[in-house]
């Protein structure tokens, strides 16, 4: 049953829709952009919480400024000056700490590892994300940290790393890695405005006012965020990491990969759902396997 908060935001944004569709829409997108608490949801959260607190506190905090606020990186250092060089980003609602371990491990290698807290979330500024804000920072990434001779996503970080990859938006720039990994993440985007609209109950006027102003600030059409579109005009060398029981990114944005060519190599993980994923030690293995050239072993 629908909480009283969101029949509440219904009713206003169905009224307010009839009258002023475009504001209407500019304000769903708002709420489209707000991110989750930080603050951990139980005992266990709590845990992995302080866990990857320890492990970042090996790192050192490198914040940098930008338009919307602070964002926070945190460096592993190599272990010599020719080190490889890889850049890690959290999914929505997470934040560094969640991809600590993983970034961990590919240090453990003598890898420079540098981790993001994306806009609104772990030790970044603000409450709102946005595809358009989380590429920018990707790119203020390389051009502070980079060049990165790899990079690793989760979930919306993986899209977005993608997306940088592709230099999609206007004005943004081009995230240039030799090599991309993905985690439990999608390759489209129309499915999120669609569930986000429908959970909302949006009306169809407000609904194409949401994804009109979505483009505007992204600047790029929803259908150049096809992430398979970008890995096969690209080509460069791809593993797509998913899990078959994966209920928040449904395992079909993992199999489109499959039509992008033989440069994607993809390792089914099932049984560790969608977060868990992450810290799963077989994916780590992959991974690090993966983008140490010993691709071979990170396939399935």
């Amino acid at each position: 049953m629908a909480s009283f908060a969101l029949k509440v935001i219904r009713l206003g944004l169905t009224a307010a829709g009839r009258a002023v569709p475009k504001a209407t829409g500019r304000l769903a997108f708002e709420l489209f952009c707000r991110t989750p608490s930080r603050r951990p949801k139980g005992e266990k959260a709590r845990l992995a919480v302080e866990a990857g607190q320890k492990r970042l506190s090996r790192a050192k905090e490198l914040p940098f400024d930008m338009a919307h606020g602070q964002v926070m990186a945190y460096r592993f250092p190599g272990a010599e000056p020719r080190a490889k060089r890889f850049l890690v980003v959290h999914g929505w609602g997470a934040g560094a700490l969640y991809v600590s371990e993983l970034a961990e491990n590919l240090a453990s290698t003598g890898a420079e590892v540098v981790v993001l807290d994306l806009p609104g979330h772990g030790k970044s500024a603000g409450r709102r994300l946005n595809m358009r804000m989380a590429v920018d920072a990707v790119i203020e990434a390389q051009a502070r940290f980079g060049p990165f001779d790899g990079a690793v996503g989760h979930s919306f970080g993986g899209a977005s790393l993608l997306i940088a990859h592709g230099g999609v938006m206007r004005g943004a720039g081009q995230l240039n890695v030799q090599k991309l990994a993905v985690i439990g993440s999608p390759s489209e985007m129309h499915w999120l405005f669609r569930d986000f609209s429908n959970a909302l109950r949006l009306l169809p006027a407000v609904r194409r006012e949401l994804v009109q102003h979505a483009e505007t600030v992204a600047g790029c059409s929803l259908d150049a965020f096809d992430t398979v579109a970008i890995s096969q005009r690209l080509r460069a060398p791809l593993l797509v990491v998913h899990a078959e029981d994966d209920k928040e990114v449904a395992v079909d944005h993992a199999r489109r990969y499959a039509s992008a060519g033989p440069h994607v190599r993809f390792h089914w993980a099932n049984g560790y759902g969608h977060r868990r994923i992450v810290s799963a030690p077989e994916v780590m293995d992959g991974i690090v396997a993966f983008l140490k050239d010993d691709a071979g072993s990170a396939a399935a």
